[in-house]
């Protein structure tokens, strides 16, 4: 008869093993999450961009100071583009900002262009209107009650006002546009008092009101004026 052969027990030490590594992973995996949680506990939040460097504006006369990034109609070669910021709009006219000339358009708003022209109304001398008369439209007012009265001339050129001194309507229009003619499209401007006048193609136009011109003299073929006033 053959000694029967019984089968050794499996040993149960892989099994534990096993055990063993998948806690150590969970117990490694929970501190990792702690550390990644607690890590910002302390440290202040820093303040917003904004707060750090925000926009400052100054304050100022309309056509001195304007906010860059606010909306103006914008002509280049006098079409009108729509509206930019005075920066774009500059860079659509190829020129510097500074260089940018700012005044009223027509519809009384604010706008901007390389150079004044019929489309755009340079805002009158600050000594002439404040801006705030310049950008809103007003009623006509009546003529002075006599032209020959004198009152400050002033030149528009090269996005300036220059005084030329005190006179009447005839000699302030004379100085200004005698034996000039301006192309169609173009406007040579000045001030007599508190009127705007113009020099357009074949003709000279005053304005009480900076926005409604009406004719106040038709030029000869030799671009002189007749008297006015």
């Amino acid at each position: 008869m053959e000694p029967t052969v019984e089968p050794r027990p499996r040993s149960r030490r892989p099994l534990g093993l096993l055990m063993a590594g998948a806690a150590a992973a969970v117990v490694a995996g929970v501190g990792l999450a702690f550390l990644l949680t607690s890590g910002g506990r302390g440290e202040k939040t820093p303040p917003p961009a904004a707060s750090q460097a925000g926009l400052v504006i100054e304050q100022g006369p309309a056509e001195a100071r304007l906010d860059p990034a606010k909306p103006l109609r914008c002509f280049v070669g006098g079409q009108l583009v729509g509206e930019l910021s005075l920066s774009d709009c500059a860079r659509r006219n190829g020129v510097a900002t500074d260089a940018l000339d700012v005044g009223v358009d027509p519809s009384g708003a604010l706008a901007a262009a390389q150079q004044a022209g019929p489309e755009l109304t340079p805002l009158p001398p600050q000594a002439a209107a404040t801006p705030a008369e310049a950008a809103a439209p007003a009623e006509p007012a009546p003529p002075p009650a006599a032209d020959t009265a004198a009152a400050a001339c002033w030149r528009y050129n090269h996005g300036q006002w220059r005084k030329l001194g005190d006179t009447d309507l005839n000699g302030c229009v004379q100085t200004l546009f005698a034996g000039r003619c301006e192309k169609p499209g173009s406007a040579s401007y000045g001030r007599f008092g508190q009127q705007t006048v113009r020099l357009v193609a074949g003709k000279a136009e005053i304005s009480n009101d900076n926005l409604t011109f009406r004719t106040l003299a038709n030029q000869t073929p030799g671009c002189s004026l007749p008297a006015v006033g």
